[in-house]
């Protein structure tokens, strides 16, 4: 289940992105976090597993047409288990009418799930 960020959730979501590797450094997760919070267009969202676990972070970009999948970090426990598929089709299902792209770094990803999904 995707959970639109709160500041409730900062310390988590911190934790999250720190697992990607151009966030290693707290001012650069600090940074990144304020980078959404300063457009409505911008969001992040957690997600929560069957076990109700916080093991996923997704970072999105509403347009027109599009929904540009910015980033996406995931728990070590998390990686492997559909997880990031789970993640985008709830994405999509928040916006139906528009599709998916992703940036240099999410575009495999973003490929995957519509071979999975015959987008």
């Amino acid at each position: 289940m995707l959970l639109k960020y709160r500041n409730d959730y900062e310390k988590v979501a911190m934790g999250l992105l720190s697992l990607i590797p151009d966030f290693k450094d707290i001012h650069q997760v600090n940074h990144q976090l304020e980078w959404y919070q300063q457009s409505d267009k911008r969001e992040l969202f957690l997600y929560k597993n069957e076990f109700d676990n916080i093991v996923g972070l997704v970072g999105s970009e509403n347009m027109e047409q599009y929904v540009l999948l910015r980033l996406i970090a995931l728990t070590p426990q998390a990686r492997g288990q559909q997880t990031s598929s789970k993640i985008l089709t709830e994405l999509m299902n928040i916006y139906p009418k528009k599709r998916l792209i992703g940036t240099l770094e999410t575009t495999a990803i973003v490929e995957k799930w519509e071979r999975e999904h015959g987008e």
